[in-house]
């Protein structure tokens, strides 16, 4: 179990879409462990992973001891101009994740980063030109969605109508600082982005994805650094509630204050209340009974029902993007999506109010 978070890696079945060889990725940037999970769902999808590059050679020692058979680029360079080169992963520095996403569309490769994608509005506005332009994918690894197997089954009951029209979400999203062994850019306000913009990435975009919206409105934000003053660019907390353009309302609460007591990195939950019954989903963990995480609890007027869906569910979004890559569409995610929640994520950082 991750006790930190930014080492969170889940590992499902391996479910290939394709067959070896055709379709090739690389990875670059190490700078926040969910490249490993990244990778982990490429692969377990059918990718083969051809390339690794980064500055850092302690890094990619590290990143070989999971992919030992990866071979090691001497520049970014000689990764953009293979030509077998489907995909590039990366998980930069949060300010340098769009400059490097527009690099690698522009040299005809898909991308597919970590969350959050941008730091600033230009990043995003010159991305969207970018992947007008080159027709390539700017893809987001939205890690508490996408490699979440409730979510996943969460998603399948509401395209199904088991709670009718979703009217509301509620996503509670705490981490745990683990401070010790951040980088130092992770305390550094102009490269992490705030609070809202990364970490509450994640619920801006399940609020999109499970509402069905294409757009919503910050109707209220908030971030304060409540209990490490000694990093004063950090905020520790963050808060936003926001109205879709179909109607739904979502209020999250994202945090660096999980306590040591906790087994796992953070107790994330999301609540989905609909017209005709809701979903909570216990992401993580069920505290103070099990351990294992990916609960999900159905109420509705055919009673109540509690699944257990870790190892059950699996992970479709890998081989969905494989295959989009591949053909052009947009069974993943569509790029508008992943374009509106980071820019959702930017108004929400912009407009917060902090509480000293």
């Amino acid at each position: 179990m991750s006790q930190t978070g930014h080492d969170y890696a889940p590992k499902g079945k391996p479910k290939p879409v394709v067959q070896p060889g055709d379709f090739l990725f690389a990875a670059v940037a190490l700078d926040h462990g969910h490249i490993y999970g990244q990778c982990n769902g490429l692969i377990e999808a059918g990718g083969e992973l051809a390339w690794v590059f980064d500055p850092d050679f302690v890094k990619v020692e590290a990143f070989r001891k999971s992919f030992p058979d990866v071979r090691v680029a001497e520049s970014l360079d000689q990764v953009l101009e293979d030509p077998q080169v489907n995909l590039v992963a990366a998980a930069a520095v949060p300010s340098e994740r769009g400059p490097l996403g527009s690099k690698v569309m522009r040299a005809g490769k898909h991308y597919f980063t970590d969350k959050t994608p941008f730091t600033e509005m230009g990043q995003l506005a010159e991305a969207r030109s970018v992947a007008a332009e080159t027709g390539k994918k700017y893809m987001v690894y939205y890690s508490e969605r996408l490699h979440v197997e409730c979510a996943v089954f969460a998603g399948d009951l509401v395209r199904q109508g088991a709670i009718g029209r979703v009217v509301n979400v509620l996503g509670l999203g705490p981490h745990r600082l683990s401070a010790d062994s951040r980088p130092a850019w992770f305390f550094q306000r102009a490269k992490y982005g705030g609070i809202l913009c990364d970490i509450g990435s994640h619920q801006i975009e399940q609020f999109l994805f499970f509402s069905g919206a294409s757009d919503a409105a910050v109707t209220s934000a908030r971030v304060a650094n409540y209990a490490n003053k000694q990093y004063p660019e950090l905020e520790d907390f963050g808060d936003a509630a926001l109205v879709a353009e179909n109607g739904a309302t979502s209020y999250f609460r994202v945090d660096w204050l999980t306590p040591g007591g906790l087994r796992t990195w953070g107790d994330g939950r999301t609540i989905i209340s609909g017209t005709a019954g809701y979903i909570e989903m216990r992401k993580y963990i069920d505290i103070s009974r099990e351990a294992e995480g990916d609960h999900l609890f159905l109420v509705n007027d055919k009673g109540e029902e509690h699944f257990g869906l870790r190892g059950k569910v699996g992970f479709p979004f890998f081989g969905q993007l494989i295959l989009d890559c591949l053909n052009g569409t947009e069974t993943a995610m569509t790029q508008e999506h992943a374009f509106k929640a980071a820019e959702l994520c930017l108004k929400a950082q912009a407009a917060a109010h902090r509480i000293e």
